[in-house]
């Protein structure tokens, strides 16, 4: 890599020794009307094939222009061509803005953009400049859908799905690939993971109204971090304005499931200084949803002779108060024309508040010997109550305190005619604090065998349990606890990049990029766990304590309403650090093996040459080259709950990344992409980890491989766009993935001790003899084949007579995905056919209706996703699969006066449930509600 660098450092000398004669030109492409900058535009020159695209600030740059006189003009789709004359002059910069009038005027029309097609105008025409495989959303266009978070609006985006938690979107499937194949960045860096075990970027941490545009690379380049097998994601903020920029939304909103309020605030303010030389804009939002979700649990086993039984049914009921906090500045200085530096920041903070009452009935088989032709009898009723301290911070409830902070600082610098310079510093840190998290049980044991009847349910859910319910207020008291789990993860990252014109063709634009790339990564988990006993008798029995009465109205049926808990304000008041009252009782089997630290190390260069052929045809060919280093302190845990001491796993492996993209553009209006690239993902931090974790109460073991070996993709992927001039697009794509090692969560629902004994030889045995426990590992598969295709269509209907119809637009996309898995293997050790990737949708479908005028506008969009395998199981009886989904969404909006506007919007207007089944769609395992959700506001913008 040192003597790569090295070459190219040598390269870029001489071509500064070659370019004395030659000048710069650089400038601005804006809007005259809003003076906004226009990214994605395409400036040309008026000699050869020389060209080049405005950046996110609508910034261009020509290196190693002879001098002479020049005309210029800029493209951009949905606005008029302008065309300028200019003077290069030897050794100097030649400044030259353009501004563009609003219009595209074809052979029969002209085209006015309103307030929505501006924003997809921008979006559409960045997406055609791009090199490589893209899709753009700008932010303006996000305020077209009810988005409150990232991960809502990015389920509009073609190949995307997401997976929910309490009715928001938050993990990220891009073309089938799951969560940790992707990456998210904001602004080119990487935001690292609240989570304690994993990498996955929480997608609702973000409101989406502090994001600019959202960028989906599909395909990588070089200059590229490597670690996106499905896609990376790249958010960018606000950028500093061209001139002042004031916009504040004010929002309510209302929850019918608990029948409780939404509050939203946001502002904006920007503008320029010092002789335009300096820049900023600050940003900040504010949400507080207090929502909640009802709904059912089950866990199935199968008989002696393969039936199905419902061994285990939860109902749950959550009240969740989650609010977001989000600050955003971004600074630029213009030294002069050649240099200027940056600054970027963003502070989200977001605390969740969740109170769960959970009643949990076990059954077993009444005869073993007939299995289910014997029927069920009750085990026991288990009633818990999830909460926390009683004081003003925790208030009653487990707070999860999460909090993703990233700073950027860096620098562009022109240092001749024919080299220019980028750098940029960063740090990053993602935390998740859950302090006096509480919970207490109660449970009612039968003494005699109380028979249950489960009779088939007509309503999707898992069975309707039919027997003479035992008086709830006679449950024991089971257990009282307390635990304070903690996460954090930093990444400091730089970068280093530069670029030289280099063209192996007279005539025709080359250019040269390379640079040096290093991230360091640390990730600690420090968890805790008490159990505390009363010393008297006041809180043994749940009839005589201070109780909530869960009955009537349940969004799953109103027979299953939970009944009677513990109350949350018994729970939290409870004084469990007076020894007189409380003994307490470190449970360290709960967390031991769970505390850990990791250190990451990737130091990357890459090398990556833009080649024109002609006007038509271009290609990007290079590489990357990423050396990884791991370095693992976990606890070694005896006899369950003895911390015996640390135990480290360091690792280290290098990853050679080729990659070739084409583009041809045989019209102006038309872009065909080509593209073969490689990408990794690496394990999981506690994936990795020599541990063996049990939780007795559940009959869980998860167990650490330190064998685990990072994925390696090769990626195939062909593109065609066809651009309208009414600011539109219609596209099919095809593509093929094949990954070696890919990583899937094995589980194993029926795991024994002679199981046990077998995996982990020498370590105690963590399962009793004659149980059957579940059993969690993160394993490799041998390779796995993704392939799919998608259509989109995103088009303002103005070919339609009449001013009515011609305000109809229409936002489409679909993408198909099938995927073979091969070297996953059974309980046995035996091969399992027919496998496909774990959280790989088949199908995806986007589709929105919209119309709009210069002052109202209005939306009906729906999102469809097919049901897919999540959580690949010992057999197939136990895979895990997430259900289809299907959200129906509406927005309206008016604009009155020059700056207001007021809007309306309604979620998930279909009451979608959060759906899992257990191997087959008639025995649900999961069922969650959340009904729809609405919001009023007013919006100022100027």
């Amino acid at each position: 890599m040192k003597k790569l660098f090295t070459s190219c450092l040598l390269l870029t000398l001489s071509f500064i020794a070659f370019a004395q004669q030659h000048g710069v030109i650089s400038g601005k492409v804006q809007e005259s009307l809003t003076r906004a900058s226009l990214p994605g535009a395409t400036v040309r020159l008026n000699v050869g094939n020389r060209y080049t695209i405005s950046g996110q600030n609508g910034d261009y740059e020509f290196l190693n222009v002879p001098a002479g006189t020049y005309e210029m003009e800029v493209i951009y789709m949905g606005y008029q061509r302008t065309k300028q004359q200019v003077l290069v002059t030897a050794g100097e910069n030649t400044v030259v803005n353009f501004m563009l009038e609003d219009g595209s005027v074809t052979m029969d029309e002209v085209v006015i953009m309103g307030d929505r097609l501006r924003g997809q105008a921008r979006a559409l025409n960045q997406q055609k400049s791009k090199s490589n495989i893209t899709n753009i959303i700008s932010s303006d266009q996000v305020g077209r859908f009810p988005d409150a978070n990232i991960g809502d609006a990015l389920r509009r985006v073609p190949g995307i799905t997401m997976q929910n938690d309490q009715g928001e979107a938050r993990n990220i499937i891009v073309r089938g690939l799951s969560p940790e194949l992707n990456s998210v960045t904001l602004n080119g860096d990487r935001i690292p993971s609240a989570e304690g075990d994993n990498r996955r970027v929480q997608m609702d941490l973000i409101p989406s109204d502090m994001i600019s545009t959202i960028e989906v690379n599909k395909t990588l380049t070089p200059d590229m971090d490597a670690d996106a097998i499905g896609g990376s994601v790249n958010l960018i903020t606000r950028a500093s304005p061209n001139g002042q920029r004031i916009s504040a939304t004010l929002a309510g909103g209302y929850n019918p499931l608990h029948q409780t309020p939404i509050y939203t605030g946001a502002f904006v303010y920007g503008n320029r200084f010092a002789n335009n030389k300096f820049g900023m804009v600050l940003s900040g939002s504010y949400n507080n949803n207090q929502l909640g979700s009802e709904g059912i649990e089950g866990e199935w086993e199968q008989d002696k002779d393969g039936n199905a039984w419902l061994s285990r049914e939860d109902i749950r009921r959550y009240n969740v108060h989650r609010v977001r906090r989000s600050v955003a500045g971004a600074f630029d200085y213009k030294i002069n024309e050649n240099h200027s530096l940056y600054a970027n920041l963003m502070y989200n903070w977001r605390d969740d508040w969740e109170n769960r009452y959970r009643v949990r009935t076990d059954m077993e088989l009444a005869e073993e010997d007939l299995g289910v032709a014997g029927g069920f009898k009750l085990d026991k009723i288990s009633r818990e109550t999830k909460g926390g301290i009683g004081n003003n911070r925790v208030d009653y409830a487990r707070l999860e305190d999460q909090r993703v902070q990233n700073y950027s600082l860096g620098g562009n610098h022109l240092l001749g005619s024919s080299l220019d310079m980028d750098w940029a510093v960063s740090y990053a840190k993602a935390s998740e604090d859950r302090p006096h998290e509480r919970y207490i049980n109660y449970e009612y044991e039968s003494e005699e065998d109380l028979l249950i009847q489960q009779v088939p349910s007509s309503n999707d859910r898992p069975v309707d349990l039919v027997y003479d319910r035992p008086n709830a207020g006679l449950s024991q008291l089971d257990a009282i606890s307390e635990n304070h789990d903690y996460t954090d993860e930093t990444e400091l990252g730089a970068k280093l990049n530069f670029r030289v014109p280099f063209s192996l063709i007279d005539g025709e634009k080359g250019r040269l990029r390379f640079g040096a790339r290093l991230r360091l990564k640390e990730k600690e988990r420090r968890n805790e766990f008490f159990e505390y006993t009363p010393l008297g008798g006041q809180y043994d029995v749940l009839g005589n304590v201070q109780t909530v009465n869960w009955t009537g109205a349940f969004e799953p049926g109103n027979q299953y309403a939970p009944g009677l808990f513990a109350d949350k304000h018994l729970l939290g008041n409870l004084d469990l650090t007076d020894a007189s009252q409380f003994e307490q009782e470190d449970k360290p089997d709960e967390y031991l093996s769970a505390n850990y630290k990791a250190k990451e190390r990737i130091t990357a260069g890459y090398i990556r040459w833009d080649q024109d052929f002609n006007s038509q045809l271009s290609m990007i060919l290079g590489a990357r080259i990423e050396h990884t280093n791991i370095d693992y302190t976990g606890n070694v845990v005896a006899d369950e709950e003895e911390l015996a001491g640390t135990r480290s796993v360091k690792n280290s492996y290098t990853n050679v990344l080729p990659s070739v993209t084409f583009k041809y553009v045989p019209q102006e209006d038309l872009v065909l992409r080509g593209a073969v690239t490689t990408s990794l993902a690496r394990p999981n931090y506690y994936a990795i980890a020599p541990y063996v974790q049990s939780n007795i109460n559940d009959g869980f073991v998860v167990a650490g491989n330190p064998d685990l070996k990072a994925t390696y993709a090769w990626n195939f992927d062909l593109m065609a766009e066809k651009y309208f001039k009414s600011v539109g697009i219609i596209s099919g794509g095809v593509y093929y993935k094949n990954l070696k090692n890919f990583i899937y969560k094995y589980s194993n629902r029926d795991y024994t001790a002679e199981q046990f004994a077998n995996d982990f030889p020498g370590a105690s045995n963590l399962i009793p003899e004659g149980e059957t426990w579940r059993f969690v590992q993160d394993r490799n598969g041998d390779n796995v084949d993704v392939y799919g295709f998608e259509l989109a269509i995103q088009r303002q209907l103005d070919f339609l007579p009449g001013k009515f119809l011609k305000g109809f637009g229409v936002y489409a996309n679909y993408t198909y995905t099938k995927s073979k898995a091969k070297g996953i293997a059974d309980a046995d050790g035996n091969p399992r056919g027919n496998m496909t990737l774990p959280q790989t949708a088949p199908h995806m479908v986007n589709g929105s209706l919209s119309w709009e005028n210069k002052r109202f506008s209005a939306r009906v969009s729906a999102n469809y996703t097919a049901a897919y395998i999540d959580e690949i199981g010992s057999d197939a009886f136990s895979d895990f699969y997430y259900d289809s989904q299907f959200f129906l969404d509406a927005n309206a909006s008016y604009k009155f006066g020059k700056y207001m506007r007021v809007f309306v919007e309604a979620n998930n207007l279909t009451n979608q449930s959060l759906r899992y089944y257990w191997g087959a769609s008639n025995r649900p395992m999961q069922n969650e509600f959340y009904k729809p959700r609405y919001n009023l506001g007013l919006k100022f913008d100027m």
